[in-house]
């Protein structure tokens, strides 16, 4: 018997392309879950803060405080709240009313004039959200020190010397979260979507009954093996694009790279996913068992263990070790390279080879667990 017969493939391909269309759940989890998906990373996770709210309390009563009081309302960073009192500051931010507050003292001109150590301006932020705490600290002192130079200027007195920073973003000019966020929220949606889709393929057959008809076949095991890959790898390409066009069209986020460079890392890397949820489908034979592992085995790891929200190089040693076995680490190293800077094959071929082995891996181990046998 022929090992391939591109006949019996071609009969089996098209079989598996018209159960895809006829199963509601395939066409919800490879066209509506992408897009749902997509709108909740683009638009849920943000790491800027356009505008904090803080509160401020000036105590003092000349000119130079209501100058520093008016140069914080000028920022097109803070929305203040001003306050009399401090009980009424620190309930507010009790409650998360506000995340931080300036105090601005009494003696704030004298303290001002005489250029001690000691700043004349208390700042405190809330700590409960980190982030949001040096959010608050660093725009505060940017206004404070574009106030100084500019009073000290005004008076005619000498400008503290500082050194003067002009930063500039490659890559990223508008320094926006999102441009890396999406990138990196594709790959968790391509490896749920293609773990998913093939983690139910040979569960159902086992499930329904068709498996024997199957096994009673001539159909040998590379066929059955490439017949379950061949349609969902072109359902997961279409998704993928729909993904790209959606974060390019819709989310405004650039896309720098070339389309073939797209089609190599994301076959490679859906290939991967795809063997992984065959995998798991073989082994468990059943729909539900199946899908509940695709998730733990393929969406955790890609979401915490990929880079794609917290950095590698900060994990543990045996983490960083961990994270080299996971195709979705090289995926978004890839696909953040295709978005920011365009097509590199020096950064994209050393990930491209990583996917290769990864795809060669997982699809060998779904073929060793295929057999032909009822047991």
């Amino acid at each position: 018997m022929n090992v391939l017969s591109f006949r019996r493939l071609r009969a089996l391909c098209w079989k598996e392309t018209l159960q895809i269309f006829r199963d509601p759940s395939s066409n919800l989890i490879a066209f509506v879950l992408p897009v749902v998906m997509l709108f909740i990373f683009g638009y849920g996770i943000n790491l800027d803060v356009p505008k904090l709210r803080i509160g401020v309390l000036n105590e003092a009563t000349g000119v130079e405080a209501s100058g520093f009081d008016s140069a914080m309302m000028a920022s097109p960073s803070l929305d203040v709240r001003h306050y009399r009192s401090r009980d009424a500051m620190s309930r507010d931010m009790t409650d998360s009313r506000i995340r931080g507050f300036v105090v601005i003292p009494q003696d704030f001109s004298r303290r001002l004039q005489s250029r001690s150590d000691t700043a004349p301006v208390q700042v405190v932020a809330d700590g409960s959200e980190p982030n949001t705490a040096q959010f608050v600290t660093s725009i505060v002192s940017g206004v404070w020190q574009t106030w100084l130079r500019q009073n000290a200027a005004d008076h005619g007195r000498e400008v503290p010397e500082q050194v003067s920073l002009e930063p500039r973003y490659w890559f990223n000019p508008s320094a926006e979260s999102r441009n890396f966020l999406i990138p990196g929220s594709i790959t968790v949606i391509m490896t749920v979507i293609g773990a998913l889709l093939t983690s139910l393929v040979v569960a159902r057959e086992w499930e329904r009954g068709t498996m024997e008809a199957l096994l009673a076949s001539p159909v040998t095991r590379t066929e059955l093996l490439l017949s379950k890959i061949i349609p969902y790898y072109v359902l997961g390409m279409v998704s993928l694009l729909l993904c790209v066009a959606a974060s390019r069209w819709v989310l405004h986020v650039p896309f720098r790279g070339s389309l073939l460079a797209l089609f190599v890392v994301g076959s490679f890397f859906l290939l991967s996913v795809l063997g992984i949820g065959l995998a798991i489908s073989t082994g468990t034979r059943n729909q539900f068992n199946a899908a509940q592992a695709a998730l733990n085995a393929a969406f955790l790891p890609a979401m915490m263990l990929s880079g794609f929200i917290y950095e590698i190089a900060s994990m543990p040693v045996f983490l960083r070790g961990v994270t080299h076995l996971i195709p979705a680490r090289y995926f978004v190293s890839s696909i953040q390279t295709l978005f920011q800077a365009g097509t590199r094959w020096s950064l994209l071929l050393p990930d491209i080879g990583m996917l290769i082995l990864s795809s060669i891996f997982f699809i060998g181990l779904t073929a060793r667990l295929t057999r032909r046998r009822m047991e």
